[in-house]
This record gives C-alpha cells, structure tokens and sequence, in this order.
C-alpha cells in the first residue's frame, strides 16, 4: 500500500465536515437524553432541518438564516414530540419513531418545489485563512467543536446543568425539590431538535448544496448511537461523531492507499453498531454499565 497520496490536512478536513452533521445531532440529543428523555425522532427532526434550511437559504439569499431557520423547524418538529410525551405521557419510545416517519413524510412534502433549485454560495463560511487544506473547513465546523465544549461546561459548572442532571437521574427528587421537571425536560427537547435541525442543513446546505428526500440517509440513527457509545459525555461524543463520520473518508483514502475494502462493508458499519448499542440500551444492565441516566425514557407524572 502507498499512503504518500494522503494529504494529512485534507484528511483530517475531510473528516471533520464529515462528522459535523452527526455531531450537531449527537450533542443536542446528549441534553435530551441527560434529561431522562429518549427521542428516537432525530432522523425526522434532521431532515426537516435540511429541508427548512434550503427553503429558508433559497428565500432569503442568506446560508446563515438558512441555518437560523433549520434550527426553528427542528425545534418546532420537537415540540410535538414533547407535547405528546410529556403532557399527554404516551410511549417516548413509539412516539420517536412516530416523529421519524412524520419528518420524512413532511419533509419530502415542503421540499417538492425545491427539488431542482441551488441554494446561495456559502464561500463566505468557508476558513479559507487556513489555507488550501484547511480551508475547505468552515464556520458550522467550529461552531459545532464550540457548542460541544459550552455543552460540557453547562452540564458540568453551571446550577442549570446540575438540576437537568439531577431531572435525568431521578424526576420524583427533582420535583419534590421544587424543580419543574415537565419545563426542564421541553427545553431540553427543544435544544436538541434545533440541534438536530443544524445537522441536517449542514448536509443540505454545506456537505451537498442540494436537497433530495430522506438524505440524511440513517445520520440520525448514527447520532443517537454515538450518545451510547460516548456514555453520555461530551468529549467522548465528540469522539465517537469523529470515528463514525470518518467511516466514508476513510474508505475513499483507503482506496487511493491500494487496499482493497469493499465499500459495503465500512458503509455498513456503523448502523450494525446502531443496532447493536440499541439492543444494549434495552437491556437494564446494559444501561447501568454504561452509566445511563437512571430515569431515561421513563414517563413523569405529578402525583400532588
């Protein structure tokens, strides 16, 4: 194998834009998920995200309010799901999935009319300070390496970050300290669909410059994954976006290098590790092991 073809710069470039998407998602999920709520809808809330993106970039000239208005559709997606999960107590779990094909469903309808129209250059986002190899990085690629680390101080420093926490752990001690727990619990629903949301116009506005039905293509399933494998900490998050996103841009280096991998394979790889942290999850010693949130996915009911 000759790996002299191998730009390390642009490697590493490739691979963070790649992860990026994933992360974005990954990382709002963390907080929904340190809240004691499980939302299985982050590949709906992801490709909403793309399609508002597009729509709101292509009507307004401006990538930036696309962005701005891909976090507002993801959040809104997601407060359907907190509506119904956390008001009127139905199965987080089914309505997850439920929120899934709703996303898809609506998303494919909003973008019928913008299936053959280019979003406006996003050149201006670009690092092109960097340098050639660098350069191709841009601001969402920061902002996301940003939001990890402001995501880990809130959850760690801040009087904020300790009573979501202590919501996750157990809700019937944060309510009976006076918590509001239904409040915390929406915000954080809210926070993680706009995540999601950014994640996906990062892939329509950024990563494709185009929008095509249900081209997140299974990256939300991917970041949810990645909570488990992160054991619901920031920096181990942000790992695991980096090995996941990384799969592809390994493979096409790989290739250049003379090995020979089919592509199916890696291509596969990390929904057979979705798969296999999910069945993990269902498990309560699985979940114990890997220091799950002890209420995690269970419902919250004020008795008095």
């Amino acid at each position: 194998m000759d790996f002299s073809n191998i730009n390390p710069a642009i490697l590493l470039a490739s691979l963070m834009i790649a992860a990026t998407p994933i992360l974005l998602a990954a990382v709002g999920e963390l907080v929904v998920e340190k809240a004691g709520v499980l939302n299985l809808g982050v590949e709906g809330m992801m490709v909403v995200g793309a399609v508002c993106g597009y729509i709101f970039a292509i009507n307004t000239g401006s990538p930036l309010l696309g962005f701005v208005g891909a976090a507002v559709g993801g959040a809104l997606l997601s407060l359907i799901f907190a509506a119904l999960t956390q008001y009127l107590m139905t199965n987080q779990v089914a309505t997850g999935l439920g929120l899934t094909l709703f996303g898809l469903g609506l998303s494919a309808l909003l973008g019928t009319e913008y299936l053959q129209l280019r979003p406006p250059s996003t050149a201006g986002l670009r690092l092109s300070f960097l340098g050639d190899d660098l350069g191709r990085l841009d601001v969402m690629v920061i902002f996301a390496l940003v939001l990890v680390a402001a995501v880990w101080a809130f959850l760690k420093f801040t009087r904020a970050g300790l009573i979501l926490r202590a919501v996750g752990e157990s809700h019937d001690a944060a309510h009976a300290l006076g918590y509001k727990v239904i409040h915390v619990r929406v915000a954080a629903i809210a926070f993680g669909g706009a995540c999601a949301g950014l994640g996906g116009a990062y892939l329509s506005l950024m990563r494709v410059s185009q929008w095509t039905e249900g081209m997140t293509a299974g990256a939300g399933w991917i970041a949810l994954a990645i909570v488990v494998f992160g054991s619901w900490k920031p920096v181990w998050v942000l790992v695991g976006a980096y090995l996941f996103g990384g799969v592809t841009v390994l493979q096409l280096n790989l290739q250049v290098a003379g090995l020979a991998v089919p592509v199916e394979y890696l291509s596969m790889s990390p929904y057979l590790i979705t798969i296999l942290v999910l069945v993990i999850m269902s498990s309560g010693r699985g979940r114990a092991a890997l220091n799950a949130p002890a209420a995690l996915g269970r419902s919250f009911h004020a008795s008095g």
